[in-house]
C-alpha cells in the first residue's frame, strides 16, 4: 500500500468519526429541546389547573324581590306576566306555582337590608317548572353601577327552591366583568309569604379578563 492510499484511508476514517460526532451532537440537542418543550407544556397545564381550582374574583350581594299582588303597585319590583288557566296574574297559582312566569327588576345591596343603598339592579325572569315540588328556572343579569363596580354579570340555571343552597352558572358579563365565567351560589336569606323574598348571591368567578 503506497503512501497516498494510506492518507486516503485515514481521511475516510476521520470523516466517518466526525459524522458520528455531529450526529450525536444533533441528537443531544434535539433531546434537550424536546425536554424543554415538554416541561413548558406541563408547567402551563399545571398553572391552568391551579387557576381553574381557585376563583379569580369573589363577590357577595343580596337582591330583594317584592311581587305585585294587586295592592302594592308602589313598591312592587316584580310581576307575574304569564300564568296557567287555573291561576291569575296577581296571585301565584297552586300546584307549586307551576306555569307562573315572573319578570323582575329588583334592587341589589351589599348587605341584607332592603333599605340599604343599592349598587345595581337584578333584572330578568324566573318561572316555576314542576308540579310536585317548588322549583324554578332563572335567567337574569346583575346590572351594577356603583363606585366599586360597573358592568353586568349574567346568570342562568335551575333553582331547586327546597335546597338550602343552589348553584347557577355565570355565563358572561360586560364592563368590569367582561366575558367572566363562574358559579353563583344562591341562598334564600328571608321570605315573607309569597310577596317578598331576599336572595344571598355568593359569586365565584373562574375566568376574569
Amino acid at each position: 500500500m503506497n503512501l497516498i492510499n494510506i492518507y486516503v484511508l485515514r481521511d475516510r476514517r476521520e470523516g466517518k468519526m466526525e459524522n458520528k460526532r455531529s450526529s450525536s451532537k444533533a441528537t443531544t440537542t434535539a433531546t434537550i429541546l424536546l425536554f424543554i418543550l415538554l416541561s413548558s407544556s406541563t408547567s402551563q397545564a399545571m398553572k391552568r389547573k391551579i387557576r381553574l381550582n381557585q376563583p379569580c374574583k369573589t363577590l357577595l350581594f343580596y337582591f330583594h324581590d317584592i311581587i305585585y299582588n294587586g295592592r302594592n303597585m308602589a313598591n312592587a319590583t316584580s310581576a307575574i306576566v304569564g300564568a296557567p288557566v287555573w291561576a291569575n296574574r296577581t296571585t301565584l297559582g297552586g300546584l307549586m306555582h307551576f306555569g307562573d312566569v315572573v319578570v323582575f327588576d329588583d334592587p341589589i345591596t351589599i348587605d341584607n337590608n332592603l333599605h340599604s343603598e343599592t349598587v345595581g339592579r337584578a333584572q330578568g325572569l324566573y318561572l316555576y317548572d314542576k308540579k310536585e315540588v317548588y322549583t324554578s328556572w332563572l335567567g337574569f343579569s346583575f346590572v351594577l353601577n356603583s363606585s366599586d363596580y360597573k358592568g353586568t354579570i349574567n346568570f342562568i340555571g335551575a333553582d331547586p327552591l327546597m335546597e338550602k343552597t343552589r348553584d347557577v352558572s355565570v355565563v358572561g358579563g360586560t364592563g368590569d366583568f367582561f366575558m367572566s365565567r363562574g358559579v353563583a351560589t344562591l341562598t334564600t336569606d328571608a321570605f315573607e309569604g309569597e310577596v317578598y323574598f331576599r336572595l344571598k348571591v355568593d359569586i365565584k368567578l373562574y375566568e376574569c379578563y
